[in-house]
């Protein structure tokens, strides 16, 4: 019965971007990778390079489009449908661990975490995998559960929607294997917890069957190989994984105020509790919550050539549970402590942190698309006949009108960023393109302003593909043109430059 709220809460608070176009991996893979489903019944992709990501995102979403129509808006409303099924994961996860007030603050202080609030209206993968998991845990946690079969499906169309979501089934398997050994002695509960170890090493098997089938389909296995480079095997080194592991816990912890529940439970948690506090959550849940954290911090500090804090989305609310929990336990009017932490996230979604970060991290998202919006729109008028140079994802929001960017596709000629390398190999032949777009890739703290992140820069850039993006003037002149139109937004910036180029009109009489 709360679901209907629970949707329309999350649809009112996302009313104003249900009808923004497709934004970076939506653009790149996962609605591609849908339209060819849809149009096809393909598998898989036919317009975009295979990734080798699970379907079940793809079939959702073309068998949600038979409904509602191609329409972005429909999209939007299918993924709120989604999120609003993950915050019931979360508020009947927490009541059944803590009591009500909990699992009311702990649902909404997830609802507005930053990362969370962009990601409810985004058609990532991560989304899916987040409701299906929370909703197995949210069974699994249950005290006195026995719901083995529903969770292992759950878990299943979790690792179906995003293979990595494979990694929590995994620890909770190993966990449980580990609570059979150690209860041995007793056959009731070595038997209950082996019957939990096997439903968590089930998902295994759906997630092997389309790996099988998709290497039968396109000869890869995990996708193709560039893909498999860059988000498994380069990332092995010892240096790398030791960032990664700083990087991600700075995400789990402190990223986009995070810090202010986790840094008012650590400071509670040196009161000691009353009689009257609320009992704590029981080893067993701690031990579990703890198990899932770790696992995905380690996972995801090796897996993904990319640092994004999207893969980490159905971990959020785990910390977010930990700290109301911390609260309750220490503090009898703990209610201040969850309003600081409810407005230093709702800062968050719109004020950005002295960092750079990926746009989706917030509505900074939003300022990127509307600038892509105004610049497209800009040449498709003045010059529709460009060749445009330009870098992902814009070549490919200039050449998919089923994007929402565009109603013709433009031509394009393709950079990997606007970094200075970049930008003087394209300066080197300036007959191939007669117009440029370039933007802002990701936010990162204006020159002259604090950036925490200034010393890691050398690092970042070897190991985790950052670059600088040269700004709309050097860009111009070292390509020798003209900026015609350029804005910022927030930190967002674009530009549209116009190259006048020397053409031989010269007649020649033609040979009989």
């Amino acid at each position: 019965m709360l679901y209907p709220l629970f949707f329309a809460l999350v649809y009112l608070s996302h009313i104003t971007l249900l009808r923004l176009p497709y934004f970076w991996d939506e653009a790149g893979y996962y609605i591609p990778a849908a339209w060819d489903f849809f149009r096809t019944g393909s598998l898989i992709p036919q317009t975009t390079l295979t990734n080798a990501h699970p379907p079940l995102p793809s079939i959702l979403l073309a068998s949600w489009w038979h409904l509602s129509g191609f329409v972005i808006s429909g999209t939007r409303t299918l993924i709120v449908m989604i999120a609003a099924a993950a915050l019931l994961a979360v508020f009947r996860l927490v009541r059944s661990l803590l009591n009500v007030p909990a699992a009311i603050t702990v649902t909404l202080l997830t609802a507005i975490y930053p990362v969370w609030f962009a990601q409810s209206t985004l058609a990532h993968a991560d989304i899916f995998a987040a409701a299906f998991t929370l909703w197995g845990l949210a069974l699994y946690l249950e005290p006195d559960s026995d719901n083995q079969i529903v969770t292992s499906a759950l878990f299943s169309f979790a690792a179906l929607s995003k293979e990595t979501a494979i990694v929590t089934p995994l620890a909770l398997a190993a966990l449980e294997a580990l609570r059979a050994w150690r209860f041995s002695s007793k056959p009731s509960l070595r038997r209950m917890h082996l019957l939990w170890a096997v439903s968590f090493l089930s998902p295994l098997l759906p997630l092997i069957a389309w790996y099988a089938y998709h290497h039968h389909q396109t000869g890869f296995t995990f996708g193709n190989p560039e893909y498999l480079r860059y988000n498994a095997t380069a990332n092995l080194g010892v240096h790398r994984i030791l960032l990664s592991l700083w990087h991600r816990l700075l995400h789990l912890a402190t990223h986009m105020n995070m810090f202010v529940p986790v840094g008012c439970a650590i400071a509670v948690s040196f009161t000691p509790a009353s009689d009257e506090s609320p009992k704590p959550l029981a080893r067993s849940t701690i031990a579990a919550i703890a198990t899932i954290l770790i696992a995905n911090w380690a996972a995801f500090s090796v897996l993904g050539g990319a640092l994004l804090t999207r893969y980490l989305l159905p971990m959020f609310p785990l910390i977010l549970l930990l700290c109301v929990a911390t609260w309750q336990r220490h503090v009898k009017q703990w209610w201040p402590l969850a309003a600081i932490s409810a407005a230093a996230f709702l800062a968050a979604i719109w004020i950005n942190p002295p960092y750079a970060f990926a746009p989706e991290d917030n509505l900074t998202y939003r300022d990127m698309i509307v600038l892509h919006q105004q610049a497209i729109s800009l040449i498709a008028k003045r010059y529709p006949q460009a060749t445009v140079l330009s870098a992902w994802p814009a070549t490919a929001e200039m050449t998919r009108p089923e994007l929402g960017y565009i109603r013709q596709p433009l031509k394009v000629v393709k950079l990997e960023n606007f970094a200075y390398g970049q930008i003087a190999q394209a300066a080197q032949d300036p007959g191939a393109y007669d117009t440029a777009l370039i933007f802002s890739t990701k936010w990162e703290p204006p020159p002259g302003k604090l950036d925490l992140a200034r010393g890691h820069r050398e690092a970042d850039a070897k190991y985790f593909d950052f670059h600088h993006d040269l700004s709309p003037g050097e860009a111009a002149t070292m390509l020798h043109g003209d900026i015609v139109w350029q804005a910022h937004r927030k930190g967002e910036w674009a530009a549209v430059l116009r190259f006048p180029r020397a053409v031989d009109a010269s007649l020649r009489q033609p040979t009989p």
